[in-house]
C-alpha cells in the first residue's frame, strides 16, 4: 500500500514510531534501524506493507520503498511540503478510518507543488478541506463582533472572517477571496495575501 509520512518519532537510537496517511487510514508503525534499510523522512510517499505482531504490541513497517517526488532535491520545495504535511499529522491523529480525502489531497497537492507557488497549492488545498469538513465560512459576519463585514476581511484560524480593525491584522481583497473559496483559485490573491494566508494555515488545521 502507498501512503504519506506525516510523523516520525525516534526511540530506541535509530528505531522510528512512523505515522502514515494511507488512501483510508492512518497506520502508526514500528520501524526497526539496520543497515539495509533506506532512510525515510517526514512528507516521503512510500510504498510499504504491515507486520502484525502476535504479543500485541505495535505493528511493524516493513519492505519500504521511497516513491520520490521529482521536485525532492529542491531544499525550500521539500522543507515547505514538510511543514505541509506535518499539519496533518495534529489534525488527525485521533482518527483511524477517515476515508480517501486527505490523502487524495495530499497526492494532488504534491503533483503540483513545483507548478506554482507550493504556498498557493497549499491555502488551495486547505480551503478544499475546509469545505469538505464544513468549517469553510462564507458567511462574512466578524467572528469577534458578531457584525457583517462590508468591505475587505481579515482572517483568523481556521479562515475564521473578521474585520481589519477587529484583529489589526492584513485585509484579504473580498474579490480574491471570493476566488479562492468559489473555485478554489489562489489567482487574484497578491504575494502577501498568500503569505498572510499560508501561515494562518501553519497555526494549524
Amino acid at each position: 500500500m502507498q501512503g504519506y509520512i506525516i510523523n516520525l518519532n525516534r526511540v530506541k537510537e535509530e528505531d522510528l514510531i512512523v505515522t502514515i496517511l494511507s488512501k483510508n487510514n492512518l497506520h502508526t508503525l514500528y520501524r526497526f534501524y539496520g543497515a539495509r534499510h533506506g532512510v525515510i523522512n517526514l512528507g516521503f510517499k512510500i510504498d510499504y506493507e504491515i507486520e502484525e505482531s502476535s504479543k500485541g504490541t505495535i505493528a511493524r513497517l516493513k519492505d519500504v520503498i521511497h516513491i520520490g517526488y521529482k521536485w525532492i532535491n529542491d531544499y525550500k520545495l521539500l522543507r515547505l511540503w514538510q511543514s505541509f504535511t506535518a499539519l496533518f499529522y495534529k489534525h488527525l491523529k485521533e482518527s483511524e478510518e477517515i476515508g480517501s480525502f486527505y490523502f487524495q489531497l495530499l497526492n494532488a497537492a504534491e503533483q503540483n507543488w513545483d507548478k506554482q507557488n507550493p504556498k498557493r497549492v497549499a491555502i488551495e488545498a486547505y480551503v478544499k478541506l475546509l469545505e469538505h469538513e464544513g468549517r469553510l465560512h462564507r458567511d462574512m459576519h466578524c467572528f469577534l463582533c458578531s457584525q457583517l463585514i462590508q468591505e475587505d476581511i481579515s482572517l483568523i484560524r481556521a479562515y475564521l472572517p473578521t474585520h481589519p480593525a477587529c484583529t489589526h491584522t492584513l485585509p484579504i481583497n473580498r474579490t480574491a477571496l471570493q476566488e479562492l473559496y468559489e473555485n478554489k483559485s489562489s489567482l487574484f490573491l497578491t504575494d502577501k495575501e498568500v503569505d498572510r494566508l499560508f501561515n494562518i494555515m501553519m497555526e494549524g488545521l
